[in-house]
């Protein structure tokens, strides 16, 4: 009996000590909120105090990430290997750059293609806001998954 008591307790005690490791969850981070001024989020009417330790520490922690890869999206509006493609991805790079000058655009050649992509969106819903406005003037455009760079 004492035998029986001492292995159920030590059960318990295992189990619970299971569960309070796999309550421990880190919540995703809402990229949409991105370079976005805190203040266009809460609206008008909130004072916010921070010292300046607490802003150099995030700047700080920016250029410390700023190398590092993210897995993220891009959209590729340009994939070609043809006589012109060089030509044409050049043309597409500059429009997309004065259509969007907010967002980067990236061209590539990976032999034998010439490459086009816009974007380093966090989250896929990000870049299919983007996706839709730009379907109508290019229709091969297509979302794909890729290493961005980190969002400033």
């Amino acid at each position: 009996m004492k035998r029986t008591l001492v292995i159920l307790i030590a059960l318990l005690t295992l189990g619970a000590s299971l569960h309070a490791q796999d309550t421990t969850r880190v919540a995703p981070v809402d990229s949409t909120l991105v370079g976005r001024d805190v203040f266009s989020v809460i609206g008008s009417g909130v004072q916010l105090q921070q010292s300046s330790a607490v802003r150099q520490t995030m700047q700080q922690h920016i250029r410390d990430n700023a190398n590092k890869p993210i897995h993220g999206y891009r959209i590729r509006v340009f994939y070609d290997n043809g006589p012109s493609a060089r030509s044409k991805s050049a043309g597409i790079e500059e429009s997309l750059r004065r259509q969007y000058p907010g967002i980067m655009v990236y061209r590539s050649f990976e032999s034998p293609n010439y490459k086009v992509s816009i974007g380093d969106f966090r989250s896929k819903d990000e870049a299919q806001r983007i996706f839709q406005a730009l379907k109508g003037s290019y229709p091969t455009a297509f979302i794909i998954k890729e290493s961005i760079n980190y969002p400033r």
